[in-house]
């Protein structure tokens, strides 16, 4: 049998605030062997480099805790040829870990989930501080309720500079997940693959931030700012929304079904988004959890976004019975009819609406969703109008 050594290499982490030392460890694995021996000892601080190469999945890490200042880390060591994780039902499970960071890695193919993190079925003690960074997740399904990203029970987490292409269920599936930010990514729907949604923020799910990312073509719901929660999945129990203080900012939606749908929500800020040429609605407003205690869908607010659109969109907002459609709020949106017909119909009356606004974009930035409004009244208005938050 072929032996694998691990070199280790120690590292000195400085705590600046106390002057602390944190011993730390760097463990360079080429192999999926190697990989499997090193997610073993995982202490604050450990950094996991892996070569270029294919590595089998079904990686499981339990109660890896790193600490704010020592994040354990497990990283691809070129973000241009990045490891590829192949071969198993999920690539890699984190479950109940906390200050961890993945970073540069590549999921392909994987039938069940991408990856898949979760608090251990410790609902009050999620998993926290959780990043992931520069990971491509592809052709996750291709059917049913199998996602390229699985969140359940997460809190203070990041997904920044991902890519998703082709999922089952959702792109990125949070069941219960709190103070978050998904920011940069792409998703990009894939023929074959079923994709409900690229984002959903369900069962709980409290106080996130979805900006400056790129859907296309992106499923059923691009975003599903709510959803559908069995009730023993709430995290941390069971309150009368899906989802609250849900914010989608600054993103850039071409094609798919719909770009928002508010579901069972508690609120929630929709705004600065440039929408292009969506299949069927621009809105949804739905209630899909049957029980007595949760409150009506509610109080959304959709301003200055940027909408083109064309003669596939009869009914501009989708709205389901058990809904407060009458609480929804529309302010100082820009809209372009591409067959030229009129104002949009909308729940409530639209404050300050522009309509038929002059356009700068050609079919190829278009088809990005990048697209200017030439007309002074329209500054500041969609994607190209949103300041990021930091």
């Amino acid at each position: 049998m072929r032996k694998y050594v691990l070199m280790l290499f120690p590292i000195l982490l400085v705590n600046a605030a106390t002057g602390a030392d944190l011993g730390a460890a760097e463990i360079r694995v080429q192999s999926s062997s190697q990989l499997q021996a090193a997610i073993q000892n995982l202490t604050p601080g450990t950094s996991i480099l892996l070569a270029p190469g294919t590595y089998e999945g079904n990686i499981y890490v339990q109660r890896a805790a790193g600490a704010e200042q020592a994040p354990i880390v497990i990283a691809g060591t070129d973000p241009n040829s990045p490891p590829v994780f192949s071969g198993g039902r999920q690539a890699i499970h984190l479950s109940d870990c906390s200050h961890l960071i993945l970073k540069n890695l590549k999921v392909v193919g994987f039938p069940s989930n991408g990856i898949n993190i979760d608090d251990g079925g410790s609902f009050e003690t999620p998993a926290h501080h959780i990043t992931l960074e520069n990971v491509t997740i592809l052709q996750t399904g291709p059917e049913g309720n199998h996602d390229a990203l699985k969140m359940s029970g997460v809190d203070h987490f990041t997904v920044r500079r991902c890519h998703f292409e082709g999922w089952g269920g959702s792109g990125i599936d949070m069941v219960g997940c709190h103070h978050g930010v998904i920011e940069d990514c792409t998703f990009v729907g894939r023929e074959g693959f079923s994709q409900s949604n690229a984002v959903q923020l369900k069962g709980g799910t409290e106080d996130v931030l979805v900006q400056t990312n790129f859907f296309k073509n992106a499923g059923q719901r691009a975003v599903n700012l709510g959803g559908s929660t069995g009730l023993q999945f709430f995290r941390p129990k069971v309150g009368d929304y899906e989802a609250k203080n849900i914010t989608i900012a600054g993103n850039r939606f071409v094609g798919g079904q719909t770009p928002i749908a508010w579901v069972t929500a508690h609120g929630g800020h929709v705004h600065h988004n440039t929408i292009v040429r969506p299949e069927n609605w621009i809105l949804r407003i739905l209630q899909e959890t049957k029980d007595s205690r949760f409150r009506p869908c509610h109080d959304g607010l959709f301003e200055n976004n940027l909408i083109i659109y064309d003669s596939r969109i009869r009914d501009f907002v989708n709205v389901g019975p058990g809904t407060a459609p009458e609480t929804f709020a529309f302010s100082h949106n820009a809209w372009y009819d591409i067959n030229g017909r009129g104002k949009p119909t909308l729940p409530t009356v639209e404050k300050d609406g522009l309509y038929q606004i002059e356009l700068d974009a050609d079919q190829a930035a278009m088809d990005e969703g990048i697209v200017r409004i030439k007309d002074e009244k329209g500054k500041g208005v969609g994607a190209q109008g949103y300041k990021k938050v930091m």
